[in-house]
């Protein structure tokens, strides 16, 4: 998808700026935008807000343009693409045997959807507010919503309050 709003492009950099620099020395390589992700099991192709790999990433080819093993996908959800997102796009992100977790982030209030995988299956949780902070222990982090929504202006005051945990 192209043309995204201010909004979205200030969350993305926010989210990849704070993942590069906790992973900093690491093994975890985080890319924006533009790294296609396979989901072999199913054939789609799709390109990530946000997506991290840890230790060697696999590459459909010698050109490295096509990421076989992300860890952790995220997706800056606008209203032309939230149902898809949280539906089908899940459902074929879900087939990936290397991802730990999929986050939805919100730009119109302090909100984060998590999935994460268990041994149980998958396992729903929401952040809310600007004090939230969501775990991402198989990339060794937490993400703070306040850094993840520096810079956003909420057209809601009520949008960027609270902080709370739902699983």
């Amino acid at each position: 998808m192209s043309g995204a709003t201010r909004s979205h492009n200030v969350i993305v950099l926010n989210i990849a700026q704070e993942l590069r620099s906790h992973r900093r020395g690491g093994t975890c390589e985080v890319f924006a935008n533009d790294m296609r992700v396979e989901v072999n099991p199913t054939g789609l192709y799709t390109y990530p807000d946000v997506v991290v790999v840890c230790g060697e990433p696999q590459f459909k080819d010698t050109q490295e343009d096509t990421l076989l093993n992300p860890t952790v996908i995220m997706e800056v959800l606008s209203k032309s693409t939230a149902s898809y997102d949280r539906g089908e796009k899940f459902e074929h992100y879900g087939s990936l045997p290397t991802l730990t977790d999929y986050l939805l982030i919100a730009q119109d209030r302090a909100a984060v959807e998590q999935r994460t995988r268990t041994e149980q299956g998958w396992q729903l949780a929401f952040h809310y507010g600007l004090e939230a902070v969501v775990p991402l222990p198989s990339i060794g982090c937490e993400l703070r919503l306040s850094d993840v929504y520096d810079r956003i202006q909420f057209a809601d005051p009520k949008a960027a309050r609270g902080s709370f945990r739902i699983v």
